[in-house]
């Protein structure tokens, strides 16, 4: 039987994840994450969210851990609620990554996270989850690409995320770091070589924590990197297939507080 030993780092996503379905912390997960900390260890919130989407978060737990935003392109302090450190996408590698998949995919829109907001076109359709975005700037490509940004996205109306991601990666991957994790055909892309892994392992370095001594939680492909990575992974268990495929364990699912189970006996 596997013995689970309490971890010096603890890494989880947070929607699908960590979260509830609705967007909240659940009480008992709250205080999973309080015994991390009173254990002394790190919690680490890693997510695809851009920092605009982590104040809610940040006050559900206290205020407590480092968060790595925008799959891995910034370092965001949850107790002061300012990036420490950020990756971007230069505007010249923006405007040849559009260009690109413009000439190549039809029907493709497309957004940009910057380090302090989001821009997008007439035509990119924000989700219900997001209302401060549809009163976000709505600009031209050109505009779009511009100046350097955390993350672009490019939605597409009528592809499977699967199908979109590989086709995207296959024409754009030397550029850009592509992924995806929110169910629909809307692709992530990162400066090249910035994934959630990247930005963990940074982190660890600094407090000399090896892999072996982090467990990671996720659920979607833009947590793969970070699930191989480290020494311990998880899938809740309304994971995308890929996931539950490349996990060491699976939790129960996110609604079931999944990961606020496992901290429980990590913790004791």
């Amino acid at each position: 039987m596997h013995k689970l030993r309490a971890p010096r780092l603890v890494a989880t996503d947070l929607d699908g994840t960590a979260l509830r379905t609705d967007g909240t912390v659940s009480p008992r997960t709250a205080a999973a994450f309080a015994r991390v900390e009173q254990a002394g260890a790190m919690l680490v919130f890693v997510t695809g969210r851009p920092p605009r989407w982590m104040h809610t978060v940040a006050g559900a737990v206290r205020h407590r851990g480092l968060a790595v935003c925008a799959n891995g392109a910034l370092i965001y302090d949850l107790h002061t609620e300012r990036i420490v450190k950020s990756h971007l996408i230069d505007s010249e590698v923006l405007e040849e990554v559009v260009a690109q998949l413009r000439a190549n995919i039809p029907d493709l829109s497309f957004s940009v996270e910057y380090e302090g907001g989001f821009a997008r076109e007439s035509d990119f359709r924000v989700g219900t989850w997001d209302r401060k975005a549809a009163d976000g700037a709505r600009v031209g490509w050109h505009s779009l690409t511009s100046r350097a940004c955390v993350k672009l996205l490019a939605l597409h109306p009528a592809m499977g995320p699967d199908e979109l991601h590989t086709t995207v990666h296959e024409l754009v991957g030397h550029l850009v770091t592509a992924t995806h994790s929110s169910g629909r055909a809307l692709i992530e892309m990162s400066a090249r070589g910035v994934t959630k892994a990247t930005a963990l392992a940074t982190l660890a370095e600094r407090h000399d924590i090896e892999p072996s001594e982090v467990v990671a939680f996720g659920d979607m492909p833009n947590d793969l990197p970070m699930l191989a990575w480290a020494g311990t992974s998880y899938a809740v268990a309304n994971a995308h297939p890929g996931v539950l495929a490349a996990v060491d364990h699976v939790t129960a699912a996110n609604d079931d507080d999944g990961v606020a189970l496992v901290l429980e006996k990590l913790y004791r």
